[in-house]
């Protein structure tokens, strides 16, 4: 459509206000305002003296501009009123307004200038040829300016030039009209270019073309973009506006005119274009895309953006789009058959697969020839054009098979299917009538058999069947769906747009220019054949597409109606097995010959909870068990209590004892146990009460049973004892009277007090409680209680095992303090346990009581090495670590005790012996060293001082020779001695200190046989005469517990000893001789001078007489080691206790 408004003057330039309700146009001396809905022109404008060239409008619609051939632009409000003027050197060629910013970009011959409001003055800027049209870029960041000699010069918000584009043709093709893509969905800005070399292009803003130049068949004057970018206006010498796409394809005219056309322009947001012309001609058209489309079943093909085919498959939603670069004039699809017709050809497409949702066409035939027709349809193997009342029926390679004249206007074409090749075709003509070209195929037409239901609808625009079930159709119009089953009432819901198909579920609707499948779940008719009872109509619905709660209902329904086959395929659908089992029942009970179809739908309710109206048919059919094994069986007993009367009381009695079991198993254990209780079912009664922890409830039965009951009672004992009431438990024990259960729950309770008491009463029970208690003892390290307990249980054999696995654990886990201490502790048991032997046993208790004293010594001393050798800091002087090292080394027999390392030893008294001067000791330390396997850590310090020591003197420190001095015969003794800790010379052996480990200046002696110690020691005790005149200088200190010598000055004894001619033996000898001394000798001693270790019998007692007096040793009354008196005060202070058997200070000897 077009309205045409002409003066005399050329129409040069026209621009529209961004909300389209203006028109601006450049028409002679004046700017013309005219109003865009109407065309009437509201004013024109005076002000120029010269041609106006150019207008434009500000996008935010406040101000427009004008520019003139008097070298003048003005500028306007949009109340038409000028409100600013300015010049340039030449003539305006064009203006455009920044979309952002609002700055006036105005182009003249020479040159280009840039003005925004804020501004006082113009930035203008010189350019080599004239500028012929400019436009800027959506964002407003660039201006690109097109110019005679073939240039596109881009250029930034300052007016420096960024991007040159040189078009091939130079001077001889003039850029004439430019125009920016306005479209958001563009990723780069594009700007396309029209010049007189008769070629229209695409640039990026970078400059770099995109495709190749479009070639025109006339001088371009002006080219203008629809407001979204998808469609370009184009018009110039050919004296018509054309329409193109977007990419430059030309899709027709938009409207021809008696002259050349300057501008054109498109209303923003709608449809309309309006040009101007040479000859004075304004027109304005309106564009109208119609909808180019096809649909078979569910696939639907139309036209996009004019060029291109979309093919959409309405149930999975795939699309596909064929782009044919021409404008797409009709389209047609069947099966997998799609043609496409073109302005100079058709185009026909098949599918690559038979896969119904395979969607990639591939082109098959080209019909390279001009049709005009009205309709287009495709076929396997022809397609069908429509000219008015002509049909004509064309093969693929374009060959007319068949034509036919209709005698009214064909309106509608559909192929209604048939063998390829030989398809059947409905023709709907504009006089109501149907037609049909080949009536041999007819007999495919929907013939509905049976009776024909007749119904109008005044607003139907769109009718359709169900392509899966032919009793279904639907119909649209006025807003809504409307869908029909068999003879039933219409179901209505709303829905927008034009109804076009109806394939099981879906609904295909055409609303404005797409497509859509409307989902409609087929719920009303399915209910609405449920309600008839026609199940098998119903399940047919009901497989178009219902929700799994229609499909529930139907299965139930079906049930019901014991349409046992419908029913088995619905639940199948939902998967329901437990009904499916029930189906599966019922069909093996009719196979075997049952067909009562009462009980069948008493089984069916029972399933569905409907159990009162289940008893009812079942006692009806004569099953009254069935039905109460079914209440039994849901717990309901005061159902099955009502059910059954009170008539039978063997059924009263099953329902009792079925009661009482269901309660065990539910969740309501108290009411079971009393239930139980009172039906005098007191073991399991007890035995839920137990599990359950109630202890109150359980004392209360154990006091209410008779103590002649003793299986509940124990019962009850027992859960007693698990849930640790020890009270409950040993009241219940008392009541049965058994008193070692009793005995054995005090033990394992740990309440020995109780336990000991019974044992006073009862002594039979005595093993019974010490061996556990002892045992006990010794697990929480109490062992000196737990020997006593072994002792009163009488297993001293015990008592060892005990202590030798706790000394084992000790040197295992290296605490050589706690092993020697272990060890002492048991030699003194072994000596415990002689002394109630027989004499081969005794005999072997004492060896064991050598050995494991031999031990403790051992692992007493090797602490203090292990701690040397395994710890940064030692608390021992070296002179102490030097004895022990020797002590330790001459004591060591062949077999090592385990945990004593020899290594730790010689490598301690290597360093030792070193610092003290002991060189020659050192070195046949570290010669010793060599011939063992040393740990890594040791290696490189060994191997150094095996070195070093190579120069130092091969001798050892004469005081420490002098230190190993024997106090019988007066012979120094080597430093390490083969024979062990005796004298070389006279055998004798060495006392040592049991902390420093010096050795002490005592001899031991024994008694003549005659002797006794009683006898020894009131000898000993008795005072001789001439010991008076000494009496001043000793101090006798006997506080009962320790003996200790002491002396105040020290005087030598000018009289012989006797007890020194005693010690002279026969030199040379290589067999020990012991000191005997008799009566007068002993006489002859003082009490002071002699320390006695008073062993327990069978041992015998040991003397000692101490060869210098004025030395102070103290004596441990326990294990009897010697000390000097003021390292053993110093050690008790320290520990509490004796540092060898851990006697504590306080207790009496």
């Amino acid at each position: 459509s077009a309205v045409v408004t002409t003066w005399e003057i050329s129409v040069y330039d026209l621009a529209f206000k961004p909300d389209g309700s203006q028109l601006i146009i450049a028409a002679g001396l004046r700017v013309l305002v005219y109003d865009a809905t109407d065309g009437s022109i509201i004013q024109p404008l005076k002000g120029h003296k010269d041609i106006v060239y150019c207008v434009a409008y500000a996008k935010d619609g406040k101000r427009f501009a004008s520019g003139s051939a008097d070298k003048s632009i003005i500028i306007w409000t949009s109340k038409l009123e000028g409100i600013l003027k300015y010049t340039h050197n030449d003539s305006i060629q064009c203006v455009a307004y920044n979309p952002v910013t609002h700055q006036l970009a105005s182009c003249s011959s020479g040159d280009f200038g840039l003005w925004s409001p804020e501004q006082k003055s113009v930035n203008k800027h010189k350019v080599s040829s004239k500028i012929t049209c400019c436009g800027w870029t959506n964002d407003g960041q660039y201006l690109a300016l097109g110019m005679m000699n073939g240039v596109v010069s881009i250029r930034n918000k300052n007016g420096e030039e960024k991007v040159k584009i040189e078009r091939p043709g130079g001077s001889s093709s003039p850029i004439w009209s430019i125009a920016w893509n306005p479209s958001k969905d563009e990723h780069n800005d594009i700007l396309a270019v029209a010049d007189w070399g008769q070629k229209l292009s695409f640039y990026q803003l970078s400059g770099k073309q995109i495709g190749k130049d479009r070639t025109l068949t006339y001088d371009p004057c002006c080219v203008g973009y629809f407001s979204k970018g998808e469609y370009i206006v184009m018009g110039g010498s050919d004296k018509q506006a054309s329409l193109y796409t977007k990419d430059g394809v030309r899709l027709g005219t938009i409207g021809e005119q008696n002259s050349w056309v300057w501008t054109c322009r498109v209303k923003p947001d709608s449809n309309f274009v309006v040009l101007g012309c040479q000859d004075g001609t304004i027109a304005c058209y309106q564009l109208i895309f119609s909808t180019v489309h096809g649909l078979y079943k569910d696939r639907y093909a139309y036209r996009d953006s004019m060029t291109d085919v979309i093919v959409q498959h309405l149930i999975t939603e795939q699309k596909v789009r064929i782009k044919c670069r021409e404008l797409v004039k009709k389209i047609a699809i069947y099966r997998n058959r799609l043609a496409i017709q073109l302005p100079e050809k058709i185009l026909i497409y098949e599918l690559y697969s038979d896969d119904s949702s395979d969607m990639h066409y591939r082109v098959k035939e080209k019909i390279c020839r001009k049709f005009e027709c009205n309709l287009l349809v495709v076929c396997s193997q022809h397609i069908i054009l429509c000219q008015e009342k002509r049909l004509q029926c064309l093969s693929f390679n374009s060959v007319r098979e068949k034509e036919w004249v209709m005698e009214s206007l064909i309106r509608y074409i559909k192929v209604i299917g048939g063998p390829p090749g030989r398809e059947g075709l409905l023709v709907g003509l504009k006089n109501g009538a149907v037609s049909t070209p080949r009536r041999s195929i007819l007999t495919q037409s929907n013939h509905r058999s049976g009776s024909h239901a007749h119904m109008s609808e005044p607003n139907a625009n769109s009718v359709a069947w169900n392509t899966q079930c032919e009793d279904m159709l639907c119909f649209s119009g006025n807003g809504y769906l409307n869908i029909k089953a068999s003879n039933f009432p219409v179901h209505q819901q709303k829905m927008q747009g034009f109804m076009v198909g109806y394939n099981g579920s879906k609904i295909f609707c055409l609303h404005v220019y797409s497509m859509s499948a409307v989902e409609v779940p087929q719920s009303a008719p399915m209910y609405q054949y449920l309600e008839r009872k026609m199940f098998k109509e119903a399940y047919q619905i009901a497989c178009l597409g219902v929700t799994d709660s229609d499909w529930r209902d139907l299965a139930t329904e079906a049930l019901e109606g014991l349409d046992f086959e419908t029913a088995k395929k619905a639940f199948i659908r939902i998967r329901d097995l437990r009904y499916l089992e029930l189906i599966n029942s019922i069909e093996e009970r009719k196979k075997r010959g049952e067909n009562d179809n009462d009980l069948f739908l008493a089984d069916v309710y029972a399933y569905q909870g409907k159990f009162h109206e289940a008893a009812r048919l079942y006692k009806r059919t004569g099953h009254e068990s069935r039905a109460l094994s079914m209440y039994t069986d849901l717990r309901m007993f005061d159902y099955a209590k009502e059910f059954v009367g009170v008539t039978d009381p063997k059924s009263s009695r099953m329902l009792m004892t079925k009661q009482a079991d269901w309660a065990k198993s539910s969740k309501e254990p108290r009411a079971a146990a009393e239930m139980y209780l009172s039906a005098g079912e007191h073991l399991k009664a007890i035995d839920i009460i137990g599990e359950h922890g109630w202890a109150d409830m359980l004392i209360d039965i154990a006091r209410k049973l008779d103590k002649a009951e003793r299986e509940p009672l124990a019962k009850c004992a027992l859960h007693f004892k698990r849930l640790k009431h020890h009270g409950y438990a040993s009241e219940t024990y008392s009541k049965m009277g058994d008193l070692k259960a009793l005995v054995h729950l005090h033990v394992e309770t740990r309440h020995w007090e109780e336990a000991f008491s019974l044992v006073e009463k009862h002594p039979q029970f005595k093993n019974d409680v010490f061996v556990p208690y002892a045992q006990w003892l010794a697990e929480n390290d109490r062992f000196e209680e737990a020997q006593k307990a072994f002792h009163k249980a009488g297993l001293q054999n015990e008592a060892v095992k005990v202590l030798e696995q706790l000394t084992q654990n000790a040197v295992v886990e290296n605490r050589f303090n706690d092993a020697g201490y272990y060890y002492w502790m048991l030699s003194m048991q072994c000596l415990d346990i002689a002394k109630g032997k027989i004499e081969e046993q005794r005999g072997e208790m004492l060896k064991k009581f050598e050995r494991f004293q031999h031990l403790a010594e051992l692992y007493h001393v090797y602490r203090s090495i292990q701690r040397y050798t395994d710890e940064p800091f030692s608390s021992h002087m070296p002179d102490t670590l030097f004895n022990i090292c020797r002590f330790l080394l001459n004591n060591l027999t062949k077999d090592m005790p385990p945990g004593i390392s020899k290594v730790n030893t010689l490598y301690a008294l290597a360093k030792q012996s070193r610092q003290l001067g002991a060189y020659k000791l050192a070195r046949y330390a570290y010669e010793k060293l060599q011939e063992l396997h040393i740990p890594s850590r040791f290696q490189e310090s060994t191997e150094l001082g095996s070195l070093t020591i190579r120069s130092k003197p091969f001798h050892d420190k004469e005081d420490l020779i002098e230190g190993m001095m024997c106090y019988r015969c007066s012979t120094n003794n080597p430093l390490l001695n083969n024979h062990g800790s005796v004298c070389i010379n006279c055998r004798q052996p060495f006392i040592y200190c049991a902390s420093s480990y010096d050795v002490l200046p005592l001899v031991q002696f024994y008694l003549e046989e005659d002797i006794s110690d009683e006898d020894a020691l009131s000898l000993i005790d008795l005072e001789v005469p001439h010991t008076d005149q000494r009496a001043a200088r000793w101090q006798d200190i006997d506080n009962g517990d320790l003996q200790s010598l002491r002396m105040d000055e020290g005087l030598d004894d000018e009289e012989e000893d006797p007890f020194t001619a005693k010690m002279s033996f026969e030199q040379g000898g290589s067999n020990f001789v012991p000191v005997k001394v008799s009566r007068s000798v002993l006489r002859a001693m003082s009490r002071r001078d002699v320390l006695i270790k008073r062993w327990p019998r069978p041992l015998k007692w040991e003397y000692f007489r101490s060869l210098l007096p004025e030395v102070s040793i103290t004596m441990c009354p326990t294990c009897f080691k010697m000390f000097h008196s003021e390292d053993y005060e110093l050690l008790v202070l320290q520990h509490n206790c004796c540092p060898y058997c851990r006697r504590p200070i306080d207790e009496p000897n």
